[in-house]
């Protein structure tokens, strides 16, 4: 039978002296544990002498979580480097007992001591296999938190990109949300048809809608009082129902986008001057918010 190997009694004050710091108890339950079992085994000679190398290994992830705990680190990372120290120390017990009892099975030859040691080894099998999933656990948080936060850097980058094109859009927030207003000179005179910079402006629109497509529209047509009721109705009717066939016509999806004409109503500045009716005369487009809502009239 191999004979059991002892380690020299400076490697066992070298691992005593690198981690004496360690004996200053911090303010965590599981921390603190893991110090008491520390010391208790780094008190036991037989520990000392058959498996410092194992508590030299304990003491250093014990080191890793004091600092852990010094910097402020999650709570829960401090408690997984903790459990991981005390199943070390746990080893280096185990591994000390079974070398104690390799060293009886050798001088006596027992067979009780022969079954004990093979129950020992399995003990300390297990708990190597305990802390291989404890660490497997750990990096797999560590992961976890990478990609979250690679993620919401992601999203900040795709807002800022929605903010400026909403910007470009000219959209206004209101109590109905954000808003993009359409001018009466972006139309023909007293017709439906849109001019070449509305058409544009439809365009940005319909670019943008495929981009954030939970977004919908509700286009708003209106016009002055100079007319009859029923020919503003009409008018804004039409005006309304033209940006909507044209968002279609670019690629917009037809239950995303409705409209509807307002005639002369809600007017947003005075009817008695050319410059003041020009501003009555135009369409609105609403946009929804996150989840489709759009606040009605």
């Amino acid at each position: 039978m191999q004979k059991t190997r002892y380690f020299p009694m400076t490697l066992i004050a070298a691992a005593v002296a690198i981690f004496s710091g360690c004996s200053s108890i911090p303010q965590n339950s599981p921390l603190t544990e893991a110090h008491s079992s520390y010391n208790s085994a780094r008190s036991d000679p037989q520990v000392m002498n058959f498996a410092a190398v194992e508590l030299l290994q304990a003491g250093e992830s014990l080191g890793k979580a004091d600092h852990a705990l010094s910097k402020g680190v999650n709570e829960g990372k401090v408690d997984q480097l903790a459990y991981m120290a005390k199943l070390q120390v746990g080893i280096a017990q185990e591994t000390a007992e079974r070398k104690s009892h390799e060293l009886a099975v050798t001088n006596a030859s027992s067979k009780r001591d022969q079954d004990l040691l093979h129950a020992k080894t399995a003990e300390a099998d297990a708990a190597k296999q305990e802390l291989a999933v404890v660490a497997e656990t750990v990096d797999q948080q560590a992961a976890a938190l990478a990609i979250a936060s690679a993620n919401a850097e992601r999203d900040q980058a795709l807002i800022a990109q929605q903010e400026i094109q909403l910007k470009e859009l000219n959209a206004k927030k209101t109590e109905r949300g954000l808003v993009i207003t359409l001018g009466d000179v972006l139309f023909s005179s007293n017709k439906a048809q849109l001019e070449s910079g509305g058409i544009h402006n439809v365009q940005k629109l319909a670019d943008f809608l495929k981009q954030y497509p939970l977004y919908k529209v509700l286009v708003e047509g209106y016009t002055d009082s100079t007319g009859s009721n029923n020919l503003n109705q009409e008018l804004s009717d039409r005006r309304a129902n033209a940006v909507r066939t044209a968002l279609l016509d670019m690629g917009s999806r037809s239950d995303h986008v409705t409209a509807r004409g307002y005639g002369e109503a809600y007017p947003v500045a005075g009817n008695d001057t050319a410059a003041s009716r020009q501003l009555n005369r135009r369409v609105e487009i609403i946009l929804s918010d996150g989840n489709g809502n759009i606040a009605p009239r």
